[in-house]
């Protein structure tokens, strides 16, 4: 694949596709060590046919973003955050965890490196920032590898779901992770596991599917790119607590915007059977942002929220408040703001 040429993008109509830019960064843990690595041109990795990863899916990643200010700064948000999570990742899945400050200082690299890639203010782009690990020990057995290629790409991407507009969903019958399985893991299986239910979705109209708990089929879990949340008809804002779901740093920081904004927020069950006590629903992630859900399809029961066409106003509150503070327009008292100097 050619590099991408900075004087072909049309900033405005970006879509959120891998476009290959001139810098990645590379890391491989061999001999029990870490090995200094650090940028390179080359986008191409090689393994061995019987490398862990390809046969046993010791796999983890991270997504997030990089944002240009009016002033023409660039600032990355709550990057420790996601270091802490590929930490987590990294555990759960048998693997060396790579070392957080450095995990933030390599993403840093990246997008300095990059920085002309970087979509100007207002355009709604942002540098989506994709680190991973992957086990790369020629294995035929099942067990953990014992060499890892840890490796950071950059593509500038556009709202991975265009504008504040509801979209419809529908409730999966398939789970997304088991209970005590690796559903806390940000790990490649949990996706590859959700492509079935997610083409179901898309055959039948829909924008995406949600997940149930995978124990009782009854409360509401998250959905395949994003997590949950829902306003009640008490002015509360809720978001399911499961053991099967994504710590997602979109949803601690909506968690937190939302009890300064009065909601009195708490991450509890969510009855699929009650979306009647709820007058808004929304997804929220790194790629999704804060996106309003307008309809939830379960069983062949449509439930529509605040509106098909418009977002709710406490959909609209959090997501003008989250992304002004991430894109600079809204002062961040929280200290969620790393700038890339």
């Amino acid at each position: 694949m050619a590099k991408q040429k900075l004087e072909d993008l049309d900033w405005t109509n970006l879509g959120f596709a891998y476009r290959d830019l001139p810098y990645s960064y590379n890391e491989e843990f061999k001999d029990g060590k870490w090995q200094n690595g650090g940028l390179t041109t080359d986008s191409t990795l090689t393994f061995n046919e019987a490398a862990e990863d390809l046969h046993y899916g010791q796999e983890v990643f991270e997504g997030m973003k990089a944002y240009r200010t009016k002033d023409g700064r660039i600032q990355l948000f709550r990057p420790d955050m996601n270091a802490k999570r590929f930490t987590n990742s990294a555990k759960r899945l048998v693997m060396e965890p790579y070392p957080e400050d450095k995990f933030v200082e390599a993403v840093k690299e990246v997008v300095k490196a990059n920085a002309d890639f970087v979509p100007p203010y207002g355009s709604g782009g942002s540098l989506y920032i994709r680190p991973f690990m992957v086990g790369t020990e020629p294995l035929v057995g099942v067990s953990p590898s014992s060499t890892y290629t840890f490796h950071i790409y950059a593509t500038p991407v556009g709202a991975y779901i265009k504008g504040l507009h509801p979209m419809p969903y529908m409730v999966s019958k398939y789970d997304r992770a088991a209970y005590a399985g690796t559903g806390q893991a940000k790990t490649a299986g949990n996706y590859a596991g959700s492509l079935l239910a997610a083409k179901e979705a898309k055959d039948n109209g829909f924008a995406g599917e949600l997940y149930l708990d995978p124990r009782q089929h009854k409360y509401v879990d998250e959905f395949g790119g994003a997590n949950f949340y829902a306003i009640g008809k008490d002015g509360k804002f809720y978001t399911p607590k499961s053991h099967s779901i994504l710590p997602s740093i979109t949803k601690k920081s909506i968690l937190q915007i939302a009890k300064d904004l009065g909601l009195d927020p708490s991450e509890t069950n969510i009855d699929v059977n009650d979306l009647d006590e709820y007058t808004e629903a929304g997804a929220m992630g790194t790629a999704a942002v804060i996106s309003p859900v307008g309809s939830l399809t379960n069983n062949g029961k449509k439930h529509v929220f605040y509106s098909e066409t418009e977002p709710g106003p406490i959909t609209q509150k959090l997501y003008d408040t989250l992304f002004g503070i991430q894109s600079g327009d809204v002062e961040d008292k929280y200290g969620w703001v790393v700038p890339v100097e």
